[in-house]
This record gives structure tokens, sequence and C-alpha cells, in this order.
């Protein structure tokens, strides 16, 4: 799932409801991923930040990008549909 945010800010998710482990990149307004975590399922205690500022999120599987080789400086690609407003 990529989250879109207006504006470039620091980012933090939590898991709260969501029974699948999962892991989140963080994305800056270059779309360069600045930081990838795991995220434990069901555990509203822990919230994942991003560590700078961001302006996406990307979640996958638990997993997913470190079987692809992707960390963090890595570029990402994704075209986001003409309708949507991010402003």
């Amino acid at each position: 799932m990529l989250f879109v945010f207006p504006l470039e800010r620091p980012l933090s998710f939590w898991m709260r409801d969501t029974i699948l482990p999962l892991s989140i990149a963080f994305v800056d307004r270059d779309k360069k991923v600045i930081g990838i975590r795991k995220m434990e399922p069901l555990n509203s205690k822990i919230l994942y930040q991003s560590e700078a500022p961001g302006l996406y999120a990307l979640e996958m599987p638990a997993g997913w990008f470190a079987a692809r080789g992707i960390q963090r400086g890595d570029r990402v690609e994704f075209l986001l549909p003409e309708d949507i407003d991010i402003r």
C-alpha cells in the first residue's frame, strides 16, 4: 500500500489491528528511500517513525524489500494518477 502525504514531514505508523507482518519504506520527495523498518503485527505500543522527513510510505509484506535488495538510498519509481492532488 502506498501512502501519499500532502507535505514532506516526519512520518509515523503503528500496527494496531493489523494481523500481517509488514515492512515499511519511508520515501522522500525525490522518491529516495530514507529508511526501511519491519513492523510487528497487532502492536499498538511501537511507533515506527521515519528517520527524516518523508512524503511517501510504502507498506509491503515483511521481508519484501530485503528479498529484492532494496535499501536506504535506493530510488523507487511509481506514477500517481493525474487526478490526485497531493497539495
